[in-house]
């Protein structure tokens, strides 16, 4: 339990993935919990730098019932999606693709950075849609990195991808109450971690950081009690995650690519990706990723 002295009432563990080149850390879904204020998965990719002639490529695959965020830190992914949508992301900007009641899309990388390894270092989420919105039209929108607020000052840089706080807005759209920041620690630096949120999480991508006093784990997804305003430092520098928002309304199930709050329209999900009923990319329609038998991701009784 949670005190005053130790603010951190649950540590989540990644399961880890090791994709041929890099590696995926992955925290939500978890056996221990499954959402996170609206986050519903998380993944750390990277950091890695592939070998010359090599990049990324996630084929043509479906989602139904959330929103994908896509964040880099180094690399770029070429995004294209069954609305027609092309987008390059690149570093410091976000690809917010809401699914809604279905959308296809491919994630790969350019053919410059293929061309001496591509780099990937970045963050990827899924955020569950409330219950009347997980039908919405599906949509696309890209935010360039100079347009998220930055936060700068006594050795912290925060910019903040999602939602209200630390005195700034993000105008990336929100489908429920949600904070989502990159921050950066350097050497000796030291955060108030102010945010009203009830459900909060930090997550370390590297380096060494201290919550009261109590030490993050890196690749570990570290939840805040509610209520309390810690102080987040470091020794030596560090990069972190922090990630929340309001509980969502209601439970979750997540079935590989699929959210909903309902077991009956992820089977319809199921279905129609065998059939062929959703519509491809229009550029990116030669080969798509088959169902699976076992998926890797899938939510817990």
């Amino acid at each position: 339990m949670a005190t005053v002295e130790t603010p951190i009432f649950q540590t989540i563990a990644p399961v880890t993935h090791d994709l041929g080149g890099f590696k995926v850390h992955r925290t939500l879904p978890n056996k221990e919990r499954t959402m996170v204020g609206p986050f519903i998965f998380f993944d750390q990719m990277g950091p890695a730098r592939l070998p010359a002639g090599q990049g990324i490529d996630v084929r043509p695959h479906p989602h139904i019932n959330l929103a994908t965020v896509t964040y880099l830190f180094a690399g770029a992914i070429d995004h294209r999606d069954s609305l027609g949508t092309v987008q390059r992301i690149e570093p410091g900007a976000v690809n917010l693709m809401t699914a809604g009641s279905g959308i296809a899309h491919s994630e790969r990388s350019p053919s410059l950075e293929r061309a001496s390894g591509a780099e990937l270092d970045g963050i990827q989420t899924w955020l569950a849609l409330p219950l009347v919105g997980e039908e919405a039209d599906p949509a696309f929108e890209h935010v360039p990195a100079g347009d998220l607020p930055l936060v700068e000052g006594d050795g912290v840089r925060l910019r903040l991808i999602m939602g209200d706080g630390f005195g700034v807005h993000s105008p990336v759209t929100q489908h429920s109450a949600t904070i989502y920041a990159a921050i950066e620690l350097a050497p000796g630096a030291a955060l108030v971690v102010d945010h009203p949120a009830d459900e909060r999480a930090f997550y370390l991508m590297d380096g060494d950081a201290s919550v009261d006093g109590s030490q993050l784990i890196p690749q570990h997804l570290a939840l805040l009690a509610p209520g309390t305003f810690p102080l987040l430092s470091t020794v030596g520098g560090a990069r972190l995650m922090l990630c929340g928002g309001a509980p969502m309304d209601g439970p979750r199930h997540v079935w590989w690519n699929f959210v909903s709050s309902s077991r009956e329209r992820i089977n319809e999900a199921k279905r129609a990706w065998r059939s062929g009923e959703f519509v491809l990319p229009p550029d990116d329609h030669d080969e798509f990723i088959p169902l699976p038998e076992v998926p890797l991701t899938v939510s817990y009784p």
